[in-house]
């Protein structure tokens, strides 16, 4: 029954990969990436990675697809054009797609025949999945766990920056002009016309 699901749900994840690529509007593509995060978190939980699936769930589908999606929709692209020419990249991305999947292949075959050698030990009963990951995570790789978190800290600070510059022909607020504004300055009496119609009239 696991193996079912796991062909079921892996079709499905290529197929909406594929459709992630192929369609021409771009809000279908991302909620087709959706799809596609979806089932990655399927597979990964049936192949015993609780902690990696939920928090595909959680990052990807939950926070990254959403803002894609508000990103998207606010700035209304037009990507139909770029995609008229997918038929003539579409080698070049069948060679790519191979060499990925012989790549896969080797590392697949070659921890199998580690596991069938018995060169890699068996995880302890008592220790769950997120305790595995964490204490690999915290103490062999501690250092490029850090170096990422000061590159993405790096990221968001220039995407910041970028969106803060100044550009021409924009209303920008100014906090100390406005509350250093006097009633004189903002407020100027106007003297009405009145009296008869020939005096509006000469006035005019």
């Amino acid at each position: 029954m696991e193996q079912l699901l796991f062909y079921i749900f892996a079709g499905i994840l290529l197929f909406a990969a594929t459709m992630v690529i192929s369609v021409r509007n771009p809000v279908h593509a991302a909620l087709f990436l959706v799809l596609a995060f979806f089932n990655a978190a399927i597979i990964w939980v049936l192949a015993g990675a609780e902690f990696l699936g939920i928090a595909l769930v959680v990052v990807y589908v939950g926070a990254v697809m959403v803002l894609f999606l508000f990103v998207l929709m606010m700035l209304d692209i037009n990507t139909a054009p770029l995609r008229e020419g997918f038929a003539r990249y579409l080698p070049v991305g069948l060679l790519v797609a191979l060499l990925m999947a012989v790549q896969l292949g080797a590392v697949i075959l070659s921890e199998r025949a580690e596991l069938i050698g018995g060169t890699i030990p068996e995880p302890a009963a008592d220790v769950n999945n997120i305790q595995a990951i964490g204490g690999v995570l915290y103490t062999v790789y501690v250092y490029p766990f850090e170096i990422a978190a000061v590159i993405l800290l790096l990221a968001i600070v220039a995407a910041i920056s970028l969106t803060l510059r100044r550009r021409g022909g924009t209303h920008q607020q100014d906090v100390a002009k406005q509350l250093s504004a006097r009633p004189e300055e903002r407020v100027r009496m106007v003297k009405g016309m009145s009296g008869s119609s020939e005096a509006r009239r000469e006035n005019q």
